[in-house]
């Protein structure tokens, strides 16, 4: 798979979010983007009460209030549900993101300061979501898993190497920067993923003792 490296800030991050892979019998968008929202609304409710192996078709018919004709107007599967879950779940992250006003902030190790204190503050309020995630990924077809993949390294880990490349011109950053885009990606989901061990401690001593470990090991601070 060929990836191409670009900045992604968000002031000029476009994120990725391919939309043909799931099939509609109109080609009305706007009405197909409405009808994705109300099956992901839907869908969402009840995958995280019974997981997506419990969950059948007809619950989520019933879930988001279409019938199962209805409902297969709009996609073909179960898969399908589960790649609008992902592709939800990137919007979220990154409407977040651009919510704390990250291009307000001039200098890159503040900036890079700030979007890590908002992520794990993210990560907290979305538990659930996140944990759904990581944990069903396994039940999305190749295709389905690819693209997922990709748009995790183009609108995740691209959102933090361009950070880190802003900060490496202005104070240099430990170690290969595509690696540590990657690591910082994945030691943000420690908490939704592990944070159960660290269940007695206090939730803000734990956000800012990760954001201190991250930023000490990159050599920032």
């Amino acid at each position: 798979m060929t990836r191409t490296r670009k900045n992604t800030t968000l002031q000029n991050q476009n994120q990725e979010f391919p939309g043909d892979l799931i099939f509609a019998s109109t080609k009305n968008a706007s009405l197909v983007g409405d009808k994705h929202q109300q099956i992901l609304e839907g869908a969402c409710k009840i995958f995280l009460e019974k997981g997506y192996h419990l969950t059948t078709i007809r619950d989520i018919a019933k879930a988001c209030g279409m019938s199962m004709g209805q409902l297969y107007h709009y996609i073909r599967s179960k898969d399908d549900v589960l790649y609008l879950v992902h592709k939800h779940m990137h919007k979220v992250w990154y409407d977040y993101l651009k919510r704390s006003n990250l291009e307000q902030i001039n200098d890159p190790v503040q900036k890079l300061t700030e979007a890590l204190n908002q992520i794990l503050k993210f990560q907290i309020e979305n538990k659930k979501l996140i944990q759904f995630v990581y944990s069903e990924s396994k039940y999305l077809d190749k295709k389905h898993f690819k693209v997922v993949l990709e748009m995790d390294y183009k609108n995740v880990i691209g959102f933090w190497r361009g950070l880190l490349e802003e900060v490496n011109k202005k104070k240099p950053v430990k170690g290969d920067l595509d690696f540590s885009a990657s690591l910082v990606a994945f030691m943000l989901v420690f908490l939704p993923l592990r944070g159960w061990t660290l269940r007695d401690k206090p939730i803000r001593k734990t956000l800012d003792s990760l954001q201190d470990f991250i930023l000490r090991g990159l050599g920032v601070t």
